[in-house]
């Protein structure tokens, strides 16, 4: 007899209450069960029980899949990659990461919280870091994980931001979007927008009631910008409400993802979900061609593509990353099996790097993971001029891609071969953590395998891999 695997989904309870707007009592009437069970359940406590995922598909039309899909394989991925830390001897078999991850999830993140901040201290000990002294311990959680983190585990996609911004951009009048982003902010607030040379990005003076964009940003920056701002102005309360349910261990945490989902709103309010994806399918997820339809830039259609995960109108699940000259991951999101390293760069043979040699191409390439899932991967460089000559000019590379049984939705890759393996490039996530033994870009050795090194002998690498 097959054992029923329980699902521990308290993160997701707590979203579908919050976008519900229902009080912890409503919502366990709505339900059929006590206060106290929900609050269980809602804490990882309890698993949710068959009574409550009936009543979530009848009641709400929630998905039942949503409750237990991707999350685990997620933590799983985070979980081999903090165990491949050198302190560790071995790695624990698979199976039993995927029932930590599934049946002990906020076990999971303890642990993982835990090595994040050995990590930092081991790094700012190495350092000799002078804020030892200091009331800022080195122990603190760093602010920017924790935030990245939080997207990480919902998706990259936040229900009630997205779908108040879609409401936001119908109130507007069609046609110009600035002129109607102008007249909403005079007519609601009596604020003037002005563009000028003396602000970076964005100013708001509320005693004169000026909002200032920065005249050396593009027209799409400019109404991001804008449209950040109106979120800060209009729907504060909706920020704050998400913040309360993320539970951040720091102030400064909770300011960061504050910034974060005002710019979660301009982007949705840009690119409004339902005509989003209509489009997108319709032109067949062509970046330009989606660019010009919605007056914005290249990289904010891709990382919009990668929030496409609504409840009963998904977009092509895809991943999507941008990175620095030096490999640093800077953005990252993943809708698809493919997870990025949490730690270090990515992986050398994957197209994003070759971005930066052929400035304003698309690169396509079809590669396969360690295990085994192969991708249609789309690469390009983008560059973000500083408005001068002597003005620094910040030069990054973006990927998007999706899994290979999507790759028809994408005109990109009309006139490719994906029957052959041979077309397939391997790539990893990280070599700590990369099974691959004959692997000519490997940095350092795989943590789940014994080395060894035959002084007498040397190939591609100092030892042979077993």
């Amino acid at each position: 007899m097959s054992r029923v695997q329980k699902i521990y989904a308290g993160v997701k309870l707590r979203e579908i209450r919050a976008r519900l707007g229902l009080t912890q009592a409503e919502y366990a009437r709505k339900l059929g069960v006590s206060v106290s069970y929900l609050n269980q359940m809602e804490n990882n406590h309890r698993p949710v029980s068959t009574r409550v995922v009936l009543a979530l598909a009848g009641e709400f039309g929630v998905n039942v899949a949503e409750l237990s899909a991707g999350t685990s394989e997620r933590m799983v991925a985070d979980l081999r990659e903090a165990l491949a830390d050198p302190m560790f001897d071995d790695m624990p078999p698979l199976a039993d990461l995927q029932l930590v991850a599934s049946n002990a999830p906020n076990f999971a993140r303890a642990f993982l919280t835990l090595h994040r901040e050995h990590r930092q201290s081991q790094e700012r000990l190495a350092q000799l870091n002078e804020a030892l002294g200091r009331e800022d311990s080195p122990l603190a959680p760093l602010p920017w994980e924790e935030v990245r983190d939080f997207f990480h585990y919902c998706d990259n996609y936040i229900d009630s931001v997205d779908r108040m911004a879609e409401r936001f951009a119908s109130s507007l009048p069609p046609g110009d979007r600035r002129a109607g982003l102008t007249q909403w902010l005079s007519s609601r607030h009596g604020i003037t927008i002005a563009t000028t040379a003396d602000v970076a990005m964005r100013r708001y003076d509320p005693a004169t009631k000026t909002l200032a964009v920065s005249d050396n940003a593009t027209p799409a920056t400019q109404d991001f910008q804008i449209l950040h701002q109106i979120a800060l102005l209009e729907h504060d309360k909706l920020l704050e409400a998400n913040l309360d349910l993320a539970r951040f261990q720091t102030p400064a945490a909770r300011a960061i993802c504050k910034t974060g989902l005002a710019n979660y709103f301009a982007g949705a309010a840009m690119l409004p979900y339902q005509r989003f994806l209509l489009k997108s399918q319709e032109l067949r997820h062509d970046l330009d061609a989606l660019a010009r339809e919605f007056g914005a830039s290249i990289e904010q259609i891709a990382q919009r593509l990668s929030t496409m995960q609504r409840t009963g109108a998904r977009g092509v699940p895809f991943f999507f990353v941008r990175v620095d000259q030096a490999g640093t991951i800077t953005k990252r999101h993943s809708a698809t099996r493919l997870q990025f390293a949490r730690f270090g760069g990515a992986c050398p043979l994957w197209n994003v790097h070759r971005a930066f040699e052929t400035p304003g191409r698309f690169l396509r390439q079809l590669a396969e993971t360690p295990d085994g899932v192969r991708y249609f991967c789309l690469a390009r460089d983008i560059a973000k001029p500083g408005g001068s000559f002597r003005a620094p000019v910040r030069r990054y590379a973006i990927a998007l891609g999706c899994e290979i049984e999507h790759a028809g939705a994408l005109v990109y890759a009309d006139d490719l071969d994906v029957s052959k393996d041979t077309a397939f490039e391997p790539i990893g996530i990280s070599c700590r953590i990369c099974e691959r033994r004959d692997c000519v870009q490997r940095a350092v050795p795989p943590m789940e395998h014994q080395l060894e090194v035959d002084p007498d002998e040397r190939g591609l690498l100092p030892y042979t891999i077993r």
